[in-house]
């Protein structure tokens, strides 16, 4: 595969999206090194970027999603919708948000076309570290706190808690599942709210890194079945944020457990673009953001820091900018023998699912992507 010299950016199509995934930054890099980028007209709305914005860094904006999509390489921020099925293609290279294990239909869909798609959350670097699912994570944990306390309200469903309770009147208990970068951030929110905090996990050397940045302000527990059963029975807000780069979420709290809390205690999983760590998530959208289920009320918004568009944009470009370049200056295959972090984000790749987990998950043939891009 060549070099990739134009690029497109759709506007986001899932509801209440309004990142985008280039900035204006972005495009001046991009038109630096010879890569033409076209922009749906109105894509950075959302983000409080005006197409002008575009215009003056050296885009061109283009009136429908056909003519974004139309390009060589298009960059997004989250899976495709069916509705833009239609415009994959096998000599598209597409890069974005994907989670595929939980949305096996884009998965298909993408195999069916044949487009070589990377996954941000799967570019892995040499160290585990994930660099591109970092910036989202990091507002996701720090958000989950924000939408707990609102939704512990009771003019919105909730037991009428107030996240740092009042003098001689005890704070909310939050308990999150997962001590990664989504948890320690919605543990650290919380804290700072002043609500008690468990954070739970079952890797001690992350619980023993929280306990001495925190101070023992965040209380710790080592992960088992007894210690969430306890600990959620007891909470005003539980935040699952258990996730596995890639597959999907392992469930660690069941439906037991949910019915076993308060009448009116919130769960908020921000696991579940990746199916969701509890039982009773299903994923719902930011114009209707929750549901009730055995009286406690669930948050399980698919893509939490599209509420804060501007700040998220800016967050996730940050980061996939130097990828996305690498992408298009050397064209997938090369791009990959270049950067193995990219090797890891490939996910499908002529009609092949190249990301073991992904292909585990949807139940289909795994092709190593070494094997598949020398093919």
């Amino acid at each position: 595969m060549t070099a990739i010299t134009t690029i497109g950016v759709p506007k986001e199509v899932k509801t209440a999206e309004g990142r985008v995934a280039m900035t204006p930054d972005g495009v001046r890099e991009c038109e630096r090194l010879g890569i033409n980028v076209y922009v749906e007209t109105g894509a950075g709305e959302g983000a409080s970027i005006p197409d002008s914005d575009y215009v003056a860094a050296g885009a061109d904006i283009v009136p429908t999603a056909a003519d974004a999509w139309a390009q060589q390489m298009v960059v997004k921020v989250k899976e495709p919708k069916a509705e833009e099925f239609g415009f994959l293609r096998n000599d598209l290279t597409l890069f974005t948000y994907l989670h595929l294990a939980a949305y096996p239909e884009v998965a298909h869909a993408l195999l069916a076309a044949g487009t070589t798609a990377f996954a941000y959350e799967t570019v892995q670097a040499e160290n585990g570290a994930l660099p591109l699912l970092a910036p989202m994570s990091e507002i996701a944990g720090r958000l989950a706190p924000q939408m707990g306390a609102h939704f512990l309200e009771h003019t919105h469903g909730g037991r009428g808690v107030l996240m740092g309770g009042a003098p001689g009147v005890r704070p909310a208990r939050v308990v999150v599942l997962g001590a990664g970068n989504v948890g320690w951030n919605s543990a650290w929110i919380a804290a700072g709210m002043e609500a008690e905090v468990v954070l739970i996990d079952k890797n001690l050397d992350r619980l023993r890194y929280v306990d001495q940045i925190h101070r023992g302000r965040i209380m710790t527990v080592a992960s088992n079945r007894g210690a969430i059963e306890r600990s959620v029975a007891d909470a005003d807000l539980v935040i699952g944020a258990v996730l596995v780069a890639g597959g999907k979420a392992p469930v660690v709290m069941s439906e037991e457990m949910v019915k076993s809390m308060k009448p009116g205690a919130v769960i908020v999983d921000v696991a579940v673009d990746q199916g969701g760590c509890i039982e009773t998530t299903r994923e719902t959208t930011h114009t209707e953001p929750t549901y009730v289920m055995h009286n406690v009320v669930h948050y399980a918004v698919g893509n939490m820091p599209g509420a804060v568009p501007h700040t998220s944009t800016y967050a996730l470009t940050n980061a996939t900018l130097p990828y996305q370049i690498d992408v298009a200056t050397h064209g997938a295959r090369m791009s990959v023998q270049k950067n193995p972090a990219l090797l890891h984000g490939l996910n499908t790749f002529n009609g092949h699912v190249t990301y073991k987990a992904v292909a585990d998950a949807i139940g289909v043939s795994f092709a190593p992507a070494a094997d598949a891009l020398a093919s």
